[in-house]
């Protein structure tokens, strides 16, 4: 199997369904499994309904335990983490094996993204989403992005990548925990910091291939809430910057909090 989804499940998401079916509408041949460290009745039932396995890991949820469990379960070449409350384009897959034949050692791809608050699709990019493409620049030209400096260029000033739209070459990164990071919020960020400094390539394809939903039950905006975004994102960014302007990049940087309100 070239490709796969690995649908993290937690809790009943209203929004599931809804995902695995954009998944199931996929233009190109690609397996679809579900992974959750809370199985419920609804989410065996729904799985269920749509033929797709389901695989259940024990002991106390967690994102990036469960993550890994999901990298860990799925057979194909390419790994896509899908988030239960996000929906995919007909053609991310046959988008994403276009560029995997064009570009073997391809580690990491992934994609421009359209938000939709609850319900609603946001016709326009805001602000937040404006400066994510300035942001992922470096990112534009494929032929440049396996140089490490290329590929950490386009994280320094923050995370642009939208986490569920990344596909991971399973082969090339092997069968181990991709994410092995201290953080709990934006593990995402720092790993994509970690493979950018490994061999490889990251491609962007730079058309929104996925529809990110922003609602008030999704963890990024119960982490804002709860302060730990803030607290993580300054950690960061002392990883990457002198003091100083760790704080000033950060000042920035918060502004974009308001796309959560």
């Amino acid at each position: 199997m070239k490709h796969t989804f690995a649908i993290c499940a937690y809790g009943d998401s209203p929004y599931l369904e809804t995902c695995i079916r954009s998944l199931k509408r996929q233009s190109e041949k690609t397996e679809i499994i579900l992974c959750t460290s809370t199985p419920s009745q609804y989410v065996k039932e729904t799985a269920k309904r749509y033929q797709i396995p389901v695989y259940v890991r024990e002991g106390e949820s967690g994102i990036q335990e469960d993550w890994n469990f999901a990298y860990e379960m799925a057979e194909g070449d390419y790994v896509t983490l899908a988030h239960q409350d996000d929906m995919y384009h007909k053609d991310y897959v046959k988008f994403l094996l276009q560029r995997a034949e064009q570009y073997p050692d391809m580690t990491v791809f992934t994609t421009d993204y359209a938000t939709v608050k609850g319900n609603r699709l946001q016709s326009r990019k805001g602000l937040v989403e404006w400066v994510k493409v300035i942001l992922r620049l470096p990112l534009t030209n494929p032929e440049w992005t396996d140089r490490e400096w290329v590929k950490k260029a386009a994280l320094i000033f923050g995370n642009p990548i939208c986490c569920p739209s990344c596909a991971y070459h399973k082969k090339l990164l092997g069968e181990g925990p991709l994410f092995t990071s201290r953080f709990h919020y934006v593990l995402d960020w720092d790993t994509m910091w970690k493979l950018a400094g490994e061999k490889g390539r990251f491609v962007c394809e730079e058309r929104p291939l996925i529809y990110y939903r922003v609602h008030d039950g999704a963890t990024t905006k119960q982490w804002i809430d709860a302060g730990g975004r803030t607290e993580e994102e300054m950690a960061m960014f002392r990883k990457l910057w002198p003091e100083p302007a760790a704080r000033l990049i950060e000042y920035f940087y918060r502004k974009a909090y308001k796309a959560y309100d």
